[in-house]
């Protein structure tokens, strides 16, 4: 999988390291309390996964299946909700885990669906942040990475459903994703 990218952003260790830094943050803010963390599937379930273990307090874990891409590599504009959430959300902390913040058009569809719900407070964690592509006014209250408008993959990120088990986050190489297009 390597030689598809044409450059690694982020190695595993830098993404290790912050992570780390990141469930530090969040079991200061929640310290006290049990929050509800939503991984938002299903680019986010290898950052979810070694989220959960860098908190250091007591959570519960829900799953939703959204997307706003297909099999595209720019936002359809449209969200979809797959699977929504098994546990009720009225009156507990909820911290969103999104892989990465693009558009914005998922992040901002859930949230405002969430705080219609009457979360008692409800925050969004993403491993990256890309505000040059920014459709939709959302701003993450944890995040790991702003990146450049680059199409990335790994880490859980993927193009059609490949490249999530690439350990590193990489810039992939674009005729590996336009040749599909044709």
């Amino acid at each position: 999988m390597r030689e598809d990218m044409r450059d690694i952003l982020l190695d595993r260790a830098e993404i290790a390291r912050r992570v780390k830094e990141l469930g530090r943050q969040i079991t200061e803010d929640y310290r006290g309390e049990t929050p509800l963390l939503v991984c938002i599937l299903k680019g986010s379930v290898v950052f979810f996964a070694d989220l959960i273990r860098a908190i250091d307090l007591p959570v519960q874990l829900e799953f939703m299946t959204a997307s706003s891409y297909g099999s595209a590599t720019v936002s359809s504009g449209e969200v979809k909700i797959k699977s929504d959430l098994d546990e009720k959300i009225f009156g507990r902390h909820v911290i969103l885990v999104e892989d990465i913040i693009d558009s914005g058009r998922t992040i901002a569809y859930i949230r405002a669906d969430m705080l219609k719900k009457g979360v008692k407070s409800l925050r969004v964690c993403s491993l990256l942040d890309k505000p040059d592509r920014r459709v939709s006014e959302v701003a993450a209250d944890y995040v790991g990475f702003t990146i450049p408008d680059e199409f990335v993959v790994g880490y859980g990120l993927d193009f059609d459903q490949m490249y999530r088990n690439f350990p590193d986050i990489g810039v992939l190489k674009p005729e590996k994703y336009e040749k599909t297009a044709d």
